[in-house]
């Protein structure tokens, strides 16, 4: 646990912990009054409510949405339902920056929307909500689907044979073994909400701001640290109750429920009903996230007098940047491949020490950092990043001008996605045939190359997947830290669309979707080498 502790401490506790020391002590003493006075502020009062209800109801939305596709996807067997599967999760992976430039293209002036019928949603609320539902359909699908797929559907029909109709069957003894899975599912999705901040700030406009947003302009655009700081720890609060409530509601289901194979529950669907089910869901899964995906794609190529690669090749030259960038926005995408590469490596060694850490003892100082470990999915980047900036700026440890910095930032967000896809899998490797290996005179690291992590290679290899991809989107922090002649590929993106122009959106809508085919098949390419039941996600 040491290497884990140490680097939270440098590179997530110390800089959360004097950003906010600096925004609430005035000569060295603490001004706690700041507290009641910035939350007693009406402005404040409005971004506590609106972050507060959007996230309840995205997750509501969420829930009402993919709920029937966790079914399809766990009960019926139909073909290309992996490809289909891993097409529905490509949003979860997508930056959100990525996401909010999707729905600007299909809901925003000039969009498909507004091209096809003069209905503009951008700076309203829908279209937050719809981009919530957008990103989070997978979390419902792949946490309540999953578990779904594993419950015996005997009981239900036993129950039936007792006289049960079908609805009372599945509300006395299915609903209650999912509702864990619901629970945590609808938990994810409102983290993932609360702590909004590249959808709200590209379609929310100057109306709408979350927590995050809210963070991001008192500290970048106002300097105002003390409000920021208040911010901060009303979100880490929350953030840390619904991480709580998280913990509990997993535990229960993993101590609550016998599963079997989903190979034998899945069929193919009959009747009229299942195939009417089944086309709702398929069209669900058009209209909600192929549709924002293709319109993102036919907006890169729709160049004056028609369509074509213009966009794409103006990516090369700086001066199409408008002055945005120091160097060609196309070397932005160099740029995020290194920054996401370095930020993997140092995940999958942080974040798989914690994990088998986690695995050889009990008790609440590990479930403690267990918890801990969660934390940077839900504190704000933007937070993070700046108290970067404001705490690696002397020696040992004077990084502001390193490259190291963004790679850093992006790994406190790959950290968790390795540790809950290899600790289910480290947990089912029998102690007894490390045991053995030790009988039989094997060293404690021969042990564990021998044994551990040949058990473990697949699920390493999904960890380093699902942390290169977050890390490649990785918005928050290193829109603070990554620096003008060395631009990531949401950052560009973001500044892109920041400026007005017809060239500059176009360049935008050519990056996200170069973004996006890199996630895309970096997923893909996931769900070919995903064992069964590694990990969480």
């Amino acid at each position: 646990m040491a290497v884990p502790v140490a680097f939270f401490a440098v590179f997530f506790a110390y800089p959360v912990v004097a950003i906010v020391g600096r925004g609430l002590k005035a000569d060295g003493v603490w001004q706690f009054g700041r507290i009641g006075e910035v939350l007693s502020r009406p402005d404040i009062l409005d971004v506590l409510w609106f972050t507060t209800w959007q996230a309840l109801a995205s997750t509501a939305l969420t829930l009402l949405i993919a709920l029937p596709g966790a079914y399809v996807f766990a009960r019926f067997d139909f073909p290309g339902k992996q490809l289909l599967r891993a097409v529905v999760t490509v949003p979860f992976v997508l930056p959100t920056v990525v996401v909010g430039t999707a729905f600007l293209a299909l809901l925003g002036r000039g969009g498909f929307l507004d091209e096809l019928a003069g209905v503009r949603l951008d700076t309203t609320v829908w279209a937050i909500l719809l981009a919530h539902v957008f990103f989070n359909y997978a979390v419902v699908v792949r946490t309540v689907g999953g578990l779904w797929s594993q419950l015996d559907p005997r009981q239900e029909e036993a129950a039936r044979v007792l006289g049960a109709g079908r609805f009372a069957a599945w509300r006395r003894v299915t609903l209650p073994a999912l509702a864990p899975a619901v629970a945590a599912a609808a938990l994810m999705v409102f983290l993932f909400t609360f702590t909004s901040f590249g959808v709200v700030q590209i379609l929310g406009g100057p109306a709408y701001s979350t927590l995050e947003v809210e963070i991001y302009r008192q500290t970048a655009q106002l300097l105002d640290l003390p409000t920021a700081a208040v911010l901060t720890m009303v979100q880490f609060a929350a953030v840390g109750a619904v991480l709580a409530v998280h913990a509990w509601t997993v535990r229960r289901r993993e101590a609550a429920l016998r599963l079997v194979d989903p190979a034998q529950t899945a069929r193919r669907p009959r009747g009229a009903g299942q195939r009417a089910l089944l086309g709702g869901v398929l069209l669900t899964v058009l209209v909600l996230i192929l549709l924002p995906l293709g319109v993102l794609v036919e907006r890169s190529l729709d160049v004056p007098g028609g369509h074509g690669l213009d966009y794409y090749r103006a990516l090369r030259s700086v001066d199409a940047s408008g002055g945005t960038f120091l160097v060609a926005p196309l070397e932005a995408i160099w740029n995020s491949l290194q920054y996401a590469l370095v930020a993997t490596a140092i995940a999958l060694v942080v974040g798989g020490l914690a994990a088998a850490a986690l695995t050889r003892r009990a008790g609440r100082l590990v479930r403690g950092f267990d918890a801990l470990l969660m934390l940077p999915l839900g504190v704000s980047a933007v937070t993070v990043g700046f108290g970067f900036l404001i705490t690696l700026d002397e020696p040992p440890l004077d990084l502001r001008t390193s490259w190291i910095l963004v790679p850093l930032a992006q790994a406190l967000v790959g950290v968790p996605f390795v540790v809950r896809t290899m600790l289910p899998v480290l947990r089912s490797v029998d102690g007894r045939l490390r045991e053995a290996a030790t009988v039989l005179g094997a060293s404690p690291l021969r042990a564990w190359r021998e044994v551990d992590l040949p058990l473990v290679r697949r699920a390493l290899l999904v960890a380093a997947g699902f942390a290169f991809a977050v890390s490649l989107g990785e918005f928050g922090a290193t829109v603070f830290i990554a620096r003008p002649d060395n631009p990531t590929l949401p950052v560009a993106v973001a500044r892109l669309l920041g400026r007005s122009g017809e060239l500059n959106y176009g360049q935008a809508m050519a990056l996200s979707t170069v973004l996006m085919l890199v996630c895309a098949v970096s997923l893909l390419l996931l769900e070919r080498i995903r064992p069964d039941r590694s990990g969480e996600f």
